[in-house]
């Protein structure tokens, strides 16, 4: 960890004042002496606009980035700082209550007494604390569960583009595994819609799972420099629970891209020249910086799950690449998924988990998900046949293989607790070993009689023999 006294200046004040505002980029001068990079500057009529430093343009002068709307800024005006970097609470009482980048509570209650502040600029544990679990985080979503098994106090990834259902996905994920999971939850917002926000923060105040979850946003409207670093903040946050409190902890981040974004504004704005498509050259820097603090120690873990934005539902840009290096599972959602109706809209081909090995999820497990898998792969190879063609001209095996893949795809749907005000049907929490059970049964062609529309949005199996 990165202690207060490592900044020079730390605990002296030091006053100086505004050279030039260009948007959310302000130029200060320190003529006494400057501040260390990521000290955090006071200034505005009441000290409240806080600018981080980013850079030393000579020995009077800094450049730093505005963290709120830097309305009301001027040229000579006074500035001022303690030599301390962007501070994060961190205690107790943090669980139940929903802050800003700042730390401050946005939720119309009282400031929480009892914490205390540490430095959001925090270095990864070291490699030799670190371990790597064999434990799969089992998530009560029958496609996750059995193609997409995630780890305990691994880095998962929602990848897809716009209203294909990832924030449904991470809100499912919250309803299931908060009453299930022993530790607690943080959800940390980033550049995503205030109505989601507190939709949210209502529904899980109506489940009852908000005392055991804190909430951290820097929204869509608001500037860049909050929106690149409120996660930062809600790490810290983790981080203390973690290795303070020993506690487990679900970390939940939407949307990573927008934190990406974020930092290619910034980037812009400082004037550096941009990288391939746009995207700053500092990209893949500064995401590792975030996504490597994401570690589980012998005492305790941090497991993430993050929704990642797909540009045009392009998974070779950028931005997706170089999140999809620091995950050790990939959820891919598919438009075409949703717009035939199968929901949640999960590419059962192109989703990866390393926790598919029979050594950690069992041989049963491994051998079903191996063969579900082999039989979507051949039912996509045979649809430009039959598109052309008709399913009669296919051979009898194949037709077989079509049957029992298009009876998988409707089993592997599930009707979501976070969506039934929407669609009217009753949320499903699902077993893995029932969804083994169910798959394996399909897969031995017991349903071929039924319907396949009697496998479609039901939980077990056991509701289709019905």
């Amino acid at each position: 960890m990165i202690p207060d006294s490592d900044h020079k200046t730390a605990g002296t004040t030091l006053t100086g004042r505004i050279v030039a505002v260009r948007g959310n980029v302000v130029d200060l001068e320190f003529p006494e002496a400057l501040p260390s990079i990521h000290t955090l500057i006071h200034s505005g009529a009441d000290g409240d606009v806080g600018i981080e430093i980013t850079s030393h343009l000579n020995e009077r002068q800094v450049r730093g980035i505005a963290l709120n709307v830097p309305a009301g800024l001027y040229r000579d005006q006074p500035a001022w700082t303690d030599g301390l970097p962007l501070m994060a609470p961190v205690g107790e009482n943090l669980l139940g209550r929903m802050f800003n980048v700042f730390g401050e509570p946005i939720d119309g209650q009282p400031t929480p007494v009892g914490l205390h502040r540490r430095s959001v600029h925090q270095s990864p544990i070291d490699l030799a604390r670190r371990v790597t679990s064999q434990e799969v985080f089992f998530t009560g979503i029958k496609a996750i569960d059995l193609l997409v098994p995630l780890e305990r106090g691994g880095k998962a990834g929602l990848f897809g583009g716009a209203g294909v259902g990832k924030t449904v996905v991470i809100t499912e994920l919250i309803h299931n595994m908060v009453g299930r999971h022993k530790g607690m939850s943080i959800f940390c917002g980033i550049g995503e819609r205030c109505r989601e926000g507190e939709e949210l923060h209502r529904e899980m105040a109506a489940a009852g799972v908000l005392p055991n979850t804190v909430m951290v946003f820097g929204q869509m409207n608001e500037p860049p420099g909050a929106r690149f670093r409120v996660g930062h903040t809600a790490l810290t946050m983790a981080e203390y629970f973690r290795d303070d409190l020993g506690r487990d902890v679900l970390l939940l981040i939407d949307n990573i891209f927008r934190f990406i974004q974020a930092g290619s504004e910034l980037s812009g704005l400082l004037g550096r020249l941009p990288s391939r498509m746009g995207y700053q050259p500092t990209m893949a820097t500064e995401l590792a910086e975030l996504e490597e603090r994401i570690a589980s120690t012998r005492q305790a873990a941090i497991t993430s799950i993050q929704a990642v934005y797909v540009p045009a539902d392009d998974l070779t840009d950028p931005s997706a690449v170089h999140t999809f290096s620091h995950l050790s599972a990939s959820i891919v959602l598919s438009r075409k998924r949703a717009s035939e109706g199968f929901y949640p809209a999960i590419d059962l081909l192109q989703s990866r988990s390393i926790m598919l090995q029979p050594r950690i999820i069992g041989e049963r497990h491994h051998r079903v998900a191996r063969e579900v898998r082999r039989t979507l792969a051949t039912y996509e190879e045979l649809k430009d046949i039959i598109a052309m063609l008709g399913i009669e001209e296919l051979s009898r095996e194949d037709r077989q293989t079509v049957y029992r893949a298009r009876r998988l795809e409707r089993f592997l749907t599930q009707p979501f607790f976070t969506t039934t005000q929407f669609t009217g049907l009753t949320g499903k929490l699902v077993e893995v070993e029932e969804t083994i059970d169910g798959c394996e049964r399909i897969l031995n062609d017991e349903f071929s009689e039924q319907p396949e529309s009697a496998l479609y949005m039901i939980g077990g199996i056991g509701e289709a023999a019905r």
